[in-house]
């Protein structure tokens, strides 16, 4: 394919921060790959956050539609009191709220960066398991300067890029919410085996570490819809919380550099369970800077 700029950048009116959006054709329509700016009109976004639109040559762009890896970036929406604002995780459909108070965190708010989903594979059937987003302070952009000319693609390869996230004095929290019953035995083996093969040098604050995130999850039925936090409150320190509100606190808190490490890196590390949640992260800090 072909790549050719369009100068103009589109202004999006009533959002506010600048989007990139992934297009692709009807069935059967001949395309060819272009570039193009979706942003508001004070603020464009350089060359290196633009993503690849596919579309005929012949289609009017009114007819354009958007694929389901980007489009939850329009997708927001607000309550009926119209207080609080969501974005929607596409192959889900589950909502998570723009910021949101979380379990074990002393900021008033965290703010979205990204959603994805995780599936696991039963022959050869894939099945969803539950959708994640990953919520930040703030700050981790006045942190993260240094990436701020970095794509989408760019940051989402760089390893370094994430491990200075998970190392930053701020903290980033993981919501997760089941879209199918799961025990909690079977949660926490699936955990336990993406956590174990991280941990290459350990110590003596890891196997209480792993106990405790045992106990938490062991013995607790997970249904569909019930929500599970992850926060990082440092390298050190991370606390859980099972199917709490955004008001209580942790059932759990972890205190293991290796384990809390290891946790970050099975979502964000170079072989992630939700390569959807990774991306979807990369685009959120690639649009932040701007």
């Amino acid at each position: 394919m072909v790549g050719s700029m369009i100068s103009t950048p589109i202004s999006v009116g009533p959002w506010n921060s600048a989007l990139a959006a992934c297009i692709r054709p009807d069935p059967g329509v001949p395309f060819r790959c272009r570039t193009i700016a979706v942003s508001n009109s004070s603020s464009p976004l350089s060359t290196t956050a633009f993503f690849h639109l596919q579309h005929s040559a012949a289609r009017p762009i009114n007819n354009l539609r958007l694929s389901p890896r980007h489009s939850h970036y329009l997708k927001a929406s607000s309550s009926a009191a119209g207080t609080t604002e969501y974005l929607e995780e596409p192959a889900t459909n589950v909502k998570f709220p723009k910021s949101l108070k979380v379990p074990g965190c002393t900021s008033s708010s965290l703010s979205l960066l990204g959603t994805g989903y995780r599936e696991k594979v039963f022959a050869i059937i894939g099945v969803k398991v539950y959708a994640a987003g990953l919520y930040v302070d703030q700050s981790i952009f006045t942190i993260l300067t240094a990436w701020k000319d970095l794509s989408a693609a760019e940051i989402e390869a760089n390893s370094s890029l994430f491990s200075s996230i998970f190392l930053a004095p701020s903290e980033k929290a993981l919501r997760i919410v089941l879209v199918r019953d799961v025990d909690g035995k079977t949660f926490w083996d699936a955990l336990d085996e993406a956590i174990s093969p991280r941990i290459k040098a350990p110590t003596e604050a890891d196997e209480p570490a792993l106990a405790k995130l045992r106990a938490t999850f062991e013995n607790r039925p997970l249904s569909k819809g019930t929500v599970l936090f992850l926060t990082w409150s440092g390298p050190s320190k991370m606390h859980v919380c099972v199917d709490g509100d955004t008001s209580s606190g942790a059932d759990a808190t972890i205190e293991s550099t290796n384990v809390a490490a290891a946790l970050f890196d099975v979502f964000f590390g170079d072989s992630p369970v939700s390569p959807s949640l990774k991306m979807s992260v990369a685009t959120g800090l690639a649009v932040g800077h701007k």
